[in-house]
């Protein structure tokens, strides 16, 4: 990895002995500048959420956000075939791109659902959501901790509108 992407945990599948966790240390949560990449993978194997997982690339140039994407996700999830984006979000999806030797296809839909789907094999998807790149940082990683939880059950578009969580004290300023 070049750095830029980042990833904690890989989904464990049923035939691979259990990896021990690659877990993302808080330092480097903390310390993550604005428009850094994160990757994060949600843990169990259950896949129950709606959410795989989340993504805060650098830009909406496909060409230069998406290849580093995907060498992670292929040292994590194998070979990926198809990448679909919005193509309300991003800069001019070409149709396939060449990475680590591989062409993967990419497929562009309007739907304005701040997810990006990647393909495994034939039907194997995984959906990340598309953490907008001028997202302060605090919220960016919020915002991810959100898409990963397992239990998650909103859409990429509901955790990224809801913002960080309000505190359960009085408002600033308050009498």
């Amino acid at each position: 990895m070049d750095g830029r992407t980042t990833m904690t945990d890989a989904n464990v599948f049923p035939h691979q002995v259990p990896a021990p966790p690659r877990l993302l240390p808080d330092e480097i949560h903390r310390s993550v500048e604005p428009g850094a990449a994160l990757l994060r993978m949600e843990t169990t194997g259950s896949r129950q959420s709606l959410l795989d997982g989340a993504w805060w690339p650098r830009s909406r140039d496909v060409e230069r956000e998406v290849p580093p994407l995907l060498t992670a996700l292929t040292e994590y999830l194998g070979p990926v075939t198809r990448v679909g984006l919005d193509a309300s979000a991003w800069n001019g999806i070409p149709t396939r791109l060449v990475v680590d030797g591989r062409v993967v296809h990419l497929d562009s839909f309007p739907v304005g659902d701040d997810t990006v789907l990647i393909t495994r094999g034939d039907n194997d998807h995984f959906s990340l959501m598309v953490v907008p790149p001028d997202t302060p940082p605090q919220a960016a990683r919020t915002a991810m901790a959100r898409a990963v939880d397992a239990d998650n059950a909103s859409q990429a578009a509901e955790i990224l509108l809801a913002g960080p969580p309000r505190s359960a004290g009085p408002p600033t300023g308050a009498a």
